[in-house]
């Protein structure tokens, strides 16, 4: 078997290191200088987290929503773009140096297509946020990625919602991508909604299993590729949580589930984001089991 065109990723956060992007605070307690503490220990440990990745050959590392926290928030107490894009940049150059794509996701809370103005405005706020963050960073390679738009019961309408709010989002549109999920989106429905908005599709394993809109996993993948437009193809692996709500990860991934994957798309060049509760120690075993069939010593 030769070695999968792939690089492997995990979440925002570092367990061997110690290491956050998910540092916050209450809204009630945002001030000036707690923010600056906040971010720049935020950065501190991104950047830590970029320089492990390249020594244990993992590509691909999603940066926490609360990078910034409350960053998309009208109360935010100073211009964090102007005061922490430097170091942003800096970083950004040095992931770009050692081949590491940086991503983000923002929460299931950001629905913009929502029939509620308010939470329309706070959405793209969020959105644009992360486009900030991430045109800082300058990954020329990363996503921000976001579940397709809730139904609410009618899935057309939603849709059309969902397009029209983000159809003048220039930006957000720059790094956007829509992911399926367990209940309402597979990969085959959420197609023609990315490909109206002109944005690539991820494909996500465990949500696939639960709701698989009638394609095996190797036919939404292959579906799912030719919206990147020949970038990597970004797709998430995970293991449904013993005892959890349908969709709900485990602490690593299942070797039955890589085997899946493996058998359905050794054949694509992914960046492969591993959404285990373990981080990185549910990533290295997988980039060893990777190598170790390729013979790579």
């Amino acid at each position: 078997m030769s070695l999968p065109d792939w690089r492997w990723g995990y979440l925002c956060e570092n367990r061997t290191l110690g290491a956050t992007t998910l540092r916050t605070l209450r809204l009630g307690n945002l001030t000036a200088e707690r923010a600056r503490d906040k971010v720049q220990a935020n950065l501190a440990d991104l950047e830590r987290m970029v320089r492990f990745n390249a020594e244990h050959c993992i590509g691909v590392l999603r940066v926490g929503q609360q990078l910034v926290p409350f960053g998309s928030h009208p109360a935010f107490p100073y211009d964090w773009a102007e005061e922490h894009g430097a170091a942003m940049r800096q970083i950004g150059v040095l992931a770009a140096g050692l081949s590491i794509c940086l991503t983000m996701h923002p929460g299931q809370f950001v629905q913009p297509g929502s029939t509620d103005p308010g939470v329309v405005e706070r959405s793209l706020a969020e959105l644009r946020y992360s486009a900030r963050v991430l045109s800082l960073l300058n990954p020329g390679d990363g996503v921000m990625v976001l579940h397709g738009p809730a139904p609410g019961g009618d899935r057309e309408a939603a849709a059309e919602r969902f397009i029209a709010a983000l159809a003048g989002e220039t930006e957000v549109l720059r790094y956007l991508a829509l992911e399926n999920d367990e209940r309402w989106w597979s990969v085959r429905e959420l197609l023609p909604v990315a490909e109206r908005l002109g944005v690539p599709v991820v494909a996500d394993t465990l949500h696939h299993g639960w709701n698989d809109g009638g394609w095996t996993l190797r036919e939404a993948l292959e579906a799912a590729s030719p919206t990147w437009g020949g970038r990597r193809q970004k797709v998430h692996l995970s293991s449904q949580a013993e005892g959890g709500r349908p969709g709900a990860h485990a602490e690593l991934v299942d070797p039955a589930d890589l085997e899946q994957l493996l058998a359905a798309g050794s054949h694509l060049r992914l960046d492969v984001m591993v959404e285990a509760k373990a981080k990185e120690l549910a990533v290295l075993p997988l980039v060893g089991e990777t190598a170790r069939r390729a013979g790579v010593r």
